[in-house]
C-alpha cells in the first residue's frame, strides 16, 4: 500500500487515529504524547493498527454503516406517515383495525430503528478494531509490542477531549473520552473493551 500521509496533534493524551476513504487517499496521526510515551515496538505496534484500518478500508466501511442506518431511519419514517397522511383509508372495520396496527408498527419502528441501527454501527466499528489489531500485529510479526501499547493507553487518565467529538470517537485507537465500565456503556462504545484487547494479542 501507498505510504499514508503523517501528522501529529499536540496533546499529552496517548491517542492516534487513520482517515482516508482509500489507502491512496490516507493519513495517519498520532499525538505528541504518544511520541514521547511509547518505545519504538510499541510505537510500531500503534502505527501498524492504523494501516491496518486503511488497508482494511474500514473507512469506507463505517461510512457505508452509517448511510445503510440512515436509510434504515428514513425508510420506517417513510413507512409511518404514509399511513398517518396518505391515502388508503378503509370504512369497514377490518380495514381500520388494520390500518392502527400498521400505525402502530410504524411509530415502534420510527422510535427504534434510529436505536437499533446506530447498535448495529457501534458492533461493526467494535469488530473493525479486532482486526485491525489483528492485522497490525501481522503486519510487525510481534503482537506484544501493540498490547504494550494498549496496556499504556489504558492508564492513561487523560482523555483527548480537544480534539476529537462523538462523531469521530471510531476513528481513533481507543476511545478519546473518559471510560466508564457497565454492561450499557460497553454495548453504545466505539471500542470493545481494552483489556479484551489486550488478552487477544497476548494469545496470538
Amino acid at each position: 500500500m501507498d505510504t499514508p500521509k503523517c501528522y501529529v496533534i499536540d496533546d499529552t493524551a496517548l491517542n492516534a487515529f487513520a482517515t482516508g476513504r482509500d489507502p491512496q487517499n490516507s493519513a495517519i496521526c498520532v499525538t505528541t504524547g504518544l511520541l514521547k510515551t511509547m518505545n519504538r515496538q510499541e510505537l510500531e505496534g500503534v502505527v501498524a493498527h492504523e494501516m491496518s484500518h486503511i488497508k482494511n478500508y474500514d473507512i469506507r466501511v463505517m461510512l457505508l454503516t452509517a448511510v445503510l442506518v440512515a436509510v434504515l431511519t428514513l425508510l420506517s419514517d417513510i413507512f409511518l406517515r404514509s399511513f398517518l397522511f396518505g391515502g388508503g383509508r378503509s370504512s369497514d372495520r377490518e380495514g381500520g383495525q388494520l390500518q392502527v396496527v400498521l400505525i402502530v408498527v410504524g411509530l415502534v419502528l420510527v422510535i427504534l430503528s434510529p436505536l437499533i441501527g446506530q447498535l448495529i454501527k457501534l458492533a461493526v466499528s467494535r469488530k473493525r478494531e479486532y482486526l485491525a489489531d489483528a492485522s497490525g500485529a501481522m503486519l510487525t510479526r510481534y503482537p506484544p509490542g501493540l498490547a504494550s501499547a494498549l496496556k499504556k493507553i489504558k492508564k492513561d487518565p487523560d482523555p483527548l477531549v480537544d480534539h476529537a467529538n462523538r462523531a469521530t470517537a471510531h476513528l481513533f485507537i481507543s476511545t478519546p473520552f473518559r471510560k466508564k465500565s457497565g454492561f450499557f456503556t460497553g454495548l453504545f462504545s466505539t471500542h470493545p473493551p481494552i483489556e479484551e484487547r489486550i488478552k487477544r494479542l497476548e494469545a496470538m
